[in-house]
């Protein structure tokens, strides 16, 4: 059997990485490369993910292109955080074209969440069904940190009373205009109609890993999920990769999603966001480094676990 050739669908921060990571699996074979922008179109996939060589691989805006090269599979690597229909459209068409998928997003279709229609999801499976193709979307968070990984730990448990899982993290680093803007509402006042405090917002797109650990522990959750946020503004200037936020705008959040059963708190899936290490110090903070996923287990036995992550370069 050959390598399985895929395709890399979108170049930006995910992207770049994902033409890397096939270049350097020789169970895999790069083939084509879509692209958005109209200046990307016809450069080298080597050139787009910063190899300082060229693979052989030309970008391309247009789908059909890209699927003339009969891809196995695609990864699905454009942002959908502000586009989430149109995104899922673009996956319907693969399945239906028979081609596999393995995307990032949108995060809502991690686990099905029963906030959403029958028929939503059914598209999705009678695209599969009529392509012979099959659809997988996973990310870091939301999923394989707290979704995947504190399953595996739970393996080692006598009994389980709460599972907690977090991310705490310095997003000064994160280039993300549209995401720490419109839907964090990062640089804004701390009563802005940001996207991400919108009612359900948070249990649609965290939901599904809430959902999916209650799955994984034989669980039944009261309906609704729950949710805490809590905002904070600076107390200073702050200069982040998206710009300056100023004293008194919108710095600092936490939040939690809450899958309760009878009441009683059992998954909670909890975010510390700063755009600064020094932000509300009594807030919990990483280990180590600027950014960590925590797994806290409340049970038989009692566990924690850590998992830090820095680049060469030191960025988190």
């Amino acid at each position: 059997m050959g390598a399985l050739r895929v395709a890399v669908w979108s170049t930006g921060t995910l992207g770049r990485h994902a033409i890397t990571g096939i270049d350097l699996n020789p169970a895999l074979e790069l083939v084509g490369v879509w692209v958005s922008d109209p200046a990307k179109d016809g450069r080298d996939a080597g050139d787009l993910a910063g190899l300082g060589r060229d693979l052989g691989v030309v970008a391309s805006t247009d789908r059909d292109t890209v699927l003339a090269a009969k891809p196995d599979c695609v990864v699905y690597c454009a942002l959908t955080d502000d586009r989430v229909l149109e995104a899922i459209d673009d996956l319907v068409g693969l399945l239906e074209a028979g081609v596999n998928v393995v995307a990032s997003g949108p995060v809502i279709l991690l686990y099905p969440n029963p906030s959403l229609p029958e028929s939503f999801w059914q598209r999705i499976a009678d695209a599969g069904e009529r392509g012979g193709a099959s659809l997988h979307v996973n990310g870091i968070d939301p999923g394989w940190a707290n979704d995947i990984f504190p399953l595996q730990l739970t393996s080692l448990s006598q009994r389980i009373d709460l599972v907690r899982v977090m991310e705490i993290a310095d997003y000064s680093t994160y280039l993300q205009p549209m995401t720490m803007g419109e839907m964090f509402g990062f640089g804004r006042p701390v009563d802005s109609d940001a996207i991400m405090w919108q009612p359900g917002i948070l249990s649609m797109a965290w939901g599904p890993v809430v959902r999916q650990l209650a799955a994984g522990l034989g669980l039944t959750l009261d309906e609704p999920l729950l949710q805490t946020i809590d905002r904070r503004a600076a107390t200073e200037e702050v200069r982040t990769v998206n710009g300056t936020i100023d004293e008194g705008m919108m710095a600092a959040v936490r939040f939690e999603v809450i899958g309760t059963v009878d009441g009683m708190p059992r998954i909670v899936v909890e975010h510390v966001t700063r755009t600064h290490p020094d932000q509300v110090p009594e807030w919990p903070k990483p280990a180590d480094g600027d950014g960590s996923y925590r797994i806290e287990i409340t049970g038989e036995p009692n566990m924690t676990v850590e998992f830090s992550h820095l680049g060469g370069h030191g960025d988190h």
